[in-house]
C-alpha cells in the first residue's frame, strides 16, 4: 500500500495515499481497534453542516478570509452529497468527547478543501486546526453535531413512518367499528367492544406518542457551538454562538438555538435522555401492538385466530405450510433493544464529570440506531402486516356468542349475584349463557334476549 507522511504535534505517521485523513485520524484508527461499530453518518454529517455553518459565521465576523470560508463549504457539501464516505472511517469507542472524529471532518475538509483551492489557483491553504476548527472546541462540536444529527433522525426517519403506521391504523379502526368481538383483560374473556375500537386504542397510542417526541425535540434544538473547551467561549467571538445558530438554520431550515448556558451543554446530555425515554415509550407501544396482532392472529385452528394477516413467508424448514408473524417478532426485537439502548444513554448521560461528559459518541451511536430501528421496523411493519390485517368474522362471532362474560349486561336488572350465577352454571354445565338463565328459573329465553345485545355492550348506558 503507497503512504504518505503527515505531521501533527506528536510527530509523523504513515497515511494511506488514497485517504484524505491526517494524522489524527490515523493514529484514532491504531489506537482503537475496538468492535466495528462505525462513527454514523449522520453524526459526520452533522459535523459538516457545522463546520460550513461555523466557516461562515467566522467570516461574517472578520475572522476568516472568504477564500477559505468557500473552500470550507465546498468540502462540507462534498460531504453532504454523500462523495466522501471513504474517509470517516473512525470508530465508537474512541475518546469519549469525540475528539477525533471532530478532527476527522477537520483533516478531511482541509485537505478536499485545500484541492479545490489550488483548482482555483489561490494561493492560500487551510489548516484543519487554525481554520476549519477555528472557535471551536470538539467538546462543543461534538454535542452539536449529536444534536442536528438527532433532530434530522428523528424527523426524518422516525416521525413519517410513525405517521404512515398511525394512518394505517386509522383506515382500519374505521373499516372495522362495526365488527363487535369479545374483549380480553387479564388473558381472560371480558366484555365485548368493536374491533374499531380495539384498534382505536392502538391509534391512539402513535397519536400521544407522536406528540410527546414531538414535543421533546425543542430541548435537542439547543446547541453547544460557542462554549468551547469547557463552556466559556475561550478563543471564539462574543457574537460567535448566536451567528453560528443562525448559519445552521440556515443550512437546514430549521430551528435551532445557541443553548443558553454552555456549561450544561457540554456536560450533560438530559436533552437527550429525555427525547430516547419518548422513543423508548414509542418502543413500548409498539411491542404492544405487536404482542395484540400476533395472538389475535395465533392459530389458524388452535389459537385465536380472530384477524389473519399477510403470509410473506414460509415459517418453517420442518412444518410445511406453517406460517408466522415474522413481521410482529422483528418489531418487538426492535423494542426489545431500543430499552437497552435507552439503559446504556441513561448510564452514559449520567457521566458528566465536571465540564465534560466523555460517553458522548456511545450516546450518539445508541440514539441514532434506535431511530434507524424504530422507523425500519415502522415502516416495515405497516407495509408488510397491518395493510393486510383483516378480521376472521365466523370466528369473531364464534367466540362473541360462547363467551361467558355478555352476562354482565344483566348486573342492573338481576344483580352481580344473580349474574354470576348464571355464569357459573353455564360454564359448569357447558350451556350458553341463555340457556343457563332459564334453567337457573332467573330468567326466561325471551328476558335475556331483550337484555343481552352484544352491540348494545360495546357502548356506555346501552339501551335495554
Amino acid at each position: 500500500m503507497d503512504y504518505r507522511i503527515e505531521k501533527d504535534t506528536l510527530g509523523e505517521i504513515k497515511v494511506p495515499s488514497d485517504k484524505y485523513w491526517g494524522a489524527q485520524t490515523q493514529r484514532s484508527r491504531q489506537n482503537f481497534p475496538i468492535g466495528n461499530e462505525e462513527m454514523p453518518r449522520e453524526i459526520v454529517e452533522g459535523f459538516a453542516i457545522l463546520k460550513k455553518s461555523a466557516a461562515r459565521a467566522n467570516e461574517e465576523l472578520g475572522l476568516l478570509e472568504s477564500d477559505k470560508a468557500d473552500a470550507i463549504a465546498y468540502a462540507a457539501d462534498e460531504i453532504l452529497a454523500g462523495n466522501l464516505h471513504d474517509h470517516f472511517p473512525l470508530v465508537v469507542w474512541q475518546t469519549g468527547s469525540g475528539t477525533q472524529s471532530n478532527m476527522n471532518v477537520n483533516e478531511v475538509i482541509a485537505f478536499v478543501g485545500n484541492q479545490w483551492l489550488e483548482k482555483k489557483g489561490k494561493e492560500t491553504r487551510l489548516h484543519p486546526n487554525d481554520d476549519v476548527n477555528k472557535s471551536q472546541s470538539s467538546n462543543d462540536t461534538f454535542p452539536t453535531a449529536l444534536h442536528i444529527a438527532s433532530v434530522k433522525k428523528v424527523e426524518e426517519h422516525v416521525l413519517p413512518s410513525l405517521a404512515k403506521m398511525k394512518q394505517t391504523l386509522k383506515e382500519k379502526s374505521d373499516a372495522y367499528s362495526e365488527i363487535v368481538k369479545i374483549g380480553r383483560t387479564h388473558l381472560q374473556d371480558a366484555t365485548p367492544l368493536t374491533l374499531g375500537q380495539e384498534i382505536s386504542g392502538w391509534h391512539r397510542m402513535l397519536e400521544k406518542t407522536e406528540s410527546m417526541i414531538k414535543d421533546t425535540l425543542k430541548y435537542v434544538r439547543e446547541i453547544a457551538l460557542g462554549g468551547t473547551a469547557v463552556g466559556t467561549g475561550i478563543n471564539a467571538h462574543p457574537d460567535f454562538a448566536e451567528t453560528v445558530a443562525k448559519k445552521i438554520n440556515d443550512e437546514t431550515n430549521g430551528t435551532f438555538i445557541s443553548a443558553p448556558n454552555k456549561f450544561h451543554a457540554l456536560t450533560s446530555h438530559d436533552e437527550l435522555v429525555h427525547t430516547h425515554g419518548a422513543l423508548k415509550g414509542l418502543a413500548a407501544d409498539l411491542m404492544k401492538i405487536a404482542n395484540d396482532v400476533r395472538w389475535l392472529a395465533s392459530g389458524p385452528r388452535c389459537g385465536i385466530g380472530e384477524i389473519t394477516i399477510p403470509a410473506n413467508e414460509p415459517g418453517s424448514s420442518i412444518m410445511p405450510g406453517k406460517v408466522n408473524p415474522t413481521q410482529s417478532e422483528a418489531i418487538t426485537m426492535v423494542a426489545a433493544h431500543v430499552m437497552g439502548n435507552d439503559a446504556a444513554i441513561g448510564f452514559a448521560a449520567s457521566q458528566g464529570n465536571f465540564e465534560l461528559n466523555v460517553f458522548k459518541p456511545m450516546i450518539a451511536y445508541n440514539f441514532l440506531q434506535s431511530c434507524q430501528l424504530l422507523g425500519d421496523s415502522m415502516e416495515s411493519f405497516t407495509d408488510r402486516c397491518l395493510v393486510g390485517l383483516e378480521p376472521d368474522e365466523e370466528k369473531i362471532d364464534q367466540y362473541l356468542n360462547d363467551s361467558l362474560m355478555l352476562v354482565t349486561a344483566l348486573n342492573p336488572h338481576i344483580g352481580y349475584e344473580n349474574a354470576a350465577k348464571i355464569a357459573k352454571y353455564a360454564h359448569e354445565n357447558r350451556l350458553t349463557l341463555r340457556e343457563a338463565a332459564e334453567e337457573t328459573g332467573l330468567l326466561s329465553g325471551e328476558e335475556f334476549d331483550k337484555l343481552v345485545v352484544p352491540k348494545e355492550m360495546t357502548k356506555p348506558n346501552a339501551k335495554k
